[in-house]
């Protein structure tokens, strides 16, 4: 390696480099040396034909560079442009590097003299477009990248003539991108497409690309993926969807057309596991769904996938993974929930405890007691995550390490005790077209969890949605009540310590009911409604009494009681001269 600016001596010149030869020497030099010149503000290998002139501040493109030059390093400078003829001399070049400069044009043409090129970097500049026939003369080119580029559109044709290019990264505004943008690349194996939030998935172009292997979208604002997103794909094994802030939810038959290993929907804004979409893809391997609001997967949240080994839920807010939820994943050896919201993680939710060989567990809020036991003791047959999983509880576990515990030590964790089931009422009449509530009160450490069994043999949870459902104080609300929903409905609590369950019969009244109308809340009882009568009439009796009682304090208080009265008329006749005539009556009260 000589330094920046120097020249090496020709090789046909070293057996004749004497002080008395001075004359053969500079011959040599005259012959061979002034071509073997190293760009000013660049390093030369003459052994390996590389020219680096990276972070050199270079306003362009150097004017005289070794025609043997098969690997040019240009990054990291000022350049703006590269015009035609800039490059013609380099026609053994293989690799060009122009990473993070200034370039906004690439002059059709400019690349033209670069027949034997396999790999082009132009990412981390300005470009906003590729015009098509750019790159028509690169028929050898491999690699190409023109990732973090504010490219906003992709013409059709824009790739014709790559038939070897095998891997492709694109920009980080993409708006539009041409039906036929993608044509020709019949060769291309790993694409990665950064698009504008405005932007739609370009499944048009996609389905020109029949050997795709790994694909990478990320940045579009779409809400849900639609169906049959990724037509022609049938080679496609690894797909990964990320930062799609907005996408919620993926349509049944989004990946209807995809045979994957590796899928991952990152940085996105699934509140669900969406299984729907994943129950065709029996040879899955690995499965992230990482900073997405998932808060609680149930029982039938993943459907079954048989090779499925590596799962990851990370940075989510996932707080409770119900019994059974990973059952269908017999594969399952990998894990990682780090982050997330997690009181524990029961051995009855995995499908195998022994099968599991790595789990991360770190930053949840984890309480240390008897559900964790399986996990302590399974000692150094289980590879704990990075990042420390502390006890937030109980008590005096509170702010140790889980690891700590170590196998043999399962003793040291809170003990759990056993559910118990108070129903408020054996039986409870509501009305047809009513609402009504059937209480469960459950205690027990770990706090158990509540399921309702119904007349038809239906289990019912916490989170699901229909006419009956769950309420979160563990009570079962009844809308609308039919005359089929009369039965006997079984409240269940259970935790890591056992279950208990009581039952609870609904009547269903058919006739006119008493009340205020339908779903305004539930309707009383014969029980109840006896209470009411009781004490209406005992008020009724008591304010009569009162009344009596006060009159007779008022008679009493008024003196003795007069039994005689007379009342005297004045009669007046007919005749005004005749004088009025007096007429007394005496009565007596008897």
């Amino acid at each position: 390696m000589l330094m920046p600016g120097t020249a090496r001596p020709c090789p046909l010149c070293l057996p004749v480099m004497r002080p008395t030869l001075s004359l053969v020497l500079l011959a040599c030099v005259c012959a061979c040396g002034v071509s073997q010149d190293c760009p000013p503000s660049c390093e030369c290998g003459w052994g390996n034909g590389t020219v680096l002139c990276r972070g050199g501040e270079l306003p362009t493109v150097p004017g005289w560079v070794p025609p043997a030059t098969r690997m040019l390093d240009l990054s990291g400078n000022l350049i703006a442009s590269v015009g035609r003829g800039a490059l013609a001399n380099l026609s053994e070049l293989l690799e060009l590097d122009l990473r993070d400069n200034l370039l906004s044009n690439m002059e059709p043409g400019a690349l033209s003299s670069l027949g034997r090129l396999q790999i082009l970097r132009l990412d981390g500049n300005r470009l906003k477009t590729i015009w098509p026939g750019t790159l028509a003369s690169m028929a050898n080119l491999t690699t190409l990248g023109l990732g973090r580029n504010p490219l906003l559109l992709l013409l059709d044709g824009t790739f014709q003539g790559l038939d070897n290019l095998g891997n492709l990264d694109l920009g980080e505004e993409l708006v539009y991108v041409g039906a036929r943008a993608f044509e020709g690349l019949v060769g291309l194996r790993h694409l990665s497409l950064t698009q504008a939030e405005t932007g739609t998935l370009p499944s048009a172009a996609l389905s020109h690309l029949p050997g795709l292997e790994t694909l990478r979208v990320s940045g579009l604002g779409a809400i849900s993926l639609a169906g049959d997103s990724f037509p022609g794909l049938a080679r496609l094994r690894e797909l990964r969807v990320k930062s799609w802030r907005r996408l919620e939810s993926l349509h049944r038959d989004a990946l209807a057309s995809l045979n994957l290993t590796t899928l991952a929907i990152t940085r996105c804004n699934l509140s669900r596991v969406p299984a729907e979409a994943l129950a065709h893809l029996v040879y899955l391997r690995s499965l992230d769904l990482s900073y997405n609001p998932v808060a609680t997967m149930a029982g039938d949240a993943l459907p079954d996938l048989p090779r499925l080994a590596e799962l990851r839920l990370v940075g989510g807010l996932l707080s409770h993974i119900q019994a059974r939820a990973l059952h269908g994943l017999g594969s399952l050896r990998l894990l990682d929930v780090t982050g997330n919201r997690l009181a524990t993680l029961e051995a009855g939710a995995l499908p195998s405890v022994g099968g599991l060989a790595w789990l991360g567990l770190a930053s949840n809020p984890l309480a240390c007691d008897c559900r964790l036991e399986w996990a302590v003791g399974r000692g150094r047959g289980l590879e704990w995550g990075p990042g420390p999983m502390v006890c937030a509880g109980p008590g005096d576990l509170r702010g140790r390490e889980l690891a700590e515990l170590g196998p043999g030590r399962a003793a040291g964790l809170s003990a759990c005790t056993r559910p118990r089931v108070r129903a408020e009422a054996g039986v409870v009449t509501v009305g047809k077209g009513q609402t009504v509530s059937l209480p469960c009160q459950v205690q027990g450490e770990p706090r158990p969890t509540v399921s309702w069994s119904t007349p038809a043999g239906s289990q019912l949870g916490l989170g699901d949605a229909g006419r009956l459902r769950v309420l979160p104080d563990g009570s079962l609300q009844v809308r609308l009540a039919q005359d089929w929903d009369a039965g006997v409905y079984i409240c269940t609590a259970s935790n890591a310590a056992g279950a208990h369950s009581a039952p609870t019969r609904l009547l269903v009244w058919t006739g006119p009911t008493p009340g205020p109308g339908p779903g305004s809340g539930p309707v009383l009882g014969p029980q109840a409604l006896w209470v009411v009568m009781s004490l209406g009439l005992a008020c009724f009796l008591g304010v009569t009494g009162l009344c009596f009682s006060m009159l007779l304090v008022w008679s009493r208080w008024q003196g003795p009681i007069k039994r005689n009265s007379s009342v005297e008329v004045l009669r007046n006749p007919s005749n005004s001269d005749t004088q009025s005539e007096a007429i007394k009556y005496t009565t007596k009260m008897l």
